[in-house]
């Protein structure tokens, strides 16, 4: 499909640039960190995941839009994505649950796009030289200028604070097992439907929620979200966990996992480029499975900091040996750096909130 869009282009700190046209929202020039995601299908689910927030995601699939967008699979109605990188931009979608193409909806939430680039070079420098800033903007503009803003700009490390909700909700479930408290670092909608599929009624706090808070309300586990940047960046929550840990069953997923390593003494990194995508095979250390799943982070648990703090590993990435899961018995602590909520395969997906259940039984 032809797509006739204003002139735009890509420009990166290492002072490649790279032009296309435009969708989305036509917005000045904006900087934001680079990262790119492997998957072939989801893209709503990454426009609206509040982990990719203030960060260009190039999609390794070239060919993004062909389904459109629909109501329902969003994982946060107020996206803060910083724009969409891709090969091929299809805005005549066709699909029976479409409602709205991709670039309408970019538009009306003022998120720019650029199609037309060559994002398997894209890609590819950023494996080899890692994640960098980069900006989109007009065509027009002199590379000197660009790379002027570029080294000007200094990436916010508030994400957390500005993607979490800012008070409590509730979430009923009929005849509810078990009662979780969340804390929202940026979580997406599907958990809270996972746990309300598995019987589990859910109040959702706001990041910075207290101890007490918490604890006052009485409930039977806590549940630490996903969310975007350096889980150094919230010493807050890390100071909850701290304070919780050995009183309640504790599960994390993805930023949540990071937090429990950073609240039991260990500490985390950043990795070159990250992992994200819908493909990533992870082995249960217990069981000895292989599982395909699917994952969104910059930052990994330094396993060499594991010692003394009462984690043991129970998963690790087959591609890098990067720790992808941690377990605490005596204080009934678990978590794991990918998105179970998100699994490719379809028995996958509840059997970490299954094992959070029969922690809340003991």
């Amino acid at each position: 499909m032809i797509y006739s869009g204003r002139a735009r282009k890509l420009i990166m700190s290492d002072g490649s640039e790279y032009f296309g046209l435009g969708f989305g929202a036509d917005s000045d020039s904006r900087v934001c960190e680079i990262v790119f995601n492997t998957s072939p299908v989801g893209y709503q689910e990454i426009l609206s995941d509040p982990s990719y927030t203030d960060q260009f995601v190039v999609m390794a699939y070239p060919l993004i839009g062909n389904y459109g967008i629909n109501d329902d699979d969003y994982e946060t109605r107020r996206p803060t994505i910083g724009g969409f990188i891709v090969r091929d931009y299809n805005d005549c979608p066709s699909n029976f649950r479409s409602k709205a193409s991709l670039s309408q909806v970019m538009k009306k939430l003022g998120i720019p796009g650029i199609t037309g680039l060559d994002t398997r070079e894209i890609v590819r420098k950023i494996r080899s030289q890692g994640t960098q800033k980069a900006l989109i903007t007009d065509a027009e503009l002199p590379l000197e200028e660009g790379l002027r803003l570029l080294g000007e700009t200094v990436l916010p490390t508030d994400a957390v604070s500005r993607v979490s909700r800012n008070y409590r909700e509730n979430y009923i479930a009929m005849d509810a097992k078990y009662h979780i408290a969340a804390i929202d670092f940026g979580m997406k909608e599907n958990i809270i439907r996972s746990f309300l599929k598995c019987g589990c009624s859910v109040t959702v706090y706001p990041w910075n929620v207290t101890a007490d808070e918490v604890m006052r309300d009485r409930p039977d586990g806590i549940f630490l979200s996903n969310g975007p940047g350096d889980p150094t960046d919230v010493p807050e929550a890390i100071m909850l966990v701290r304070e919780l840990r050995g009183k309640y069953p504790i599960f994390g997923i993805c930023l949540g996992h990071q937090i429990i390593s950073l609240a039991c003494g260990a500490e985390t990194y950043k990795l070159k480029f990250g992992h994200r995508g819908g493909n990533h095979p992870v082995k249960d250390l217990t069981s000895g499975k292989i599982r395909i799943t699917s994952q969104n982070h910059s930052y990994a648990v330094d396993e060499s900091t594991l010692a003394g703090t009462g984690l043991t590993v129970t998963h690790r990435n087959i591609l890098d040996g990067t720790v992808e899961g941690v377990r605490c018995a005596r204080d009934r602590i678990f978590s794991v750096q990918y998105h179970p909520e998100s699994a490719p395969g379809p028995h996958d997906s509840m059997y970490l909130f299954e094992e959070f259940l029969k922690l809340m039984e003991k």
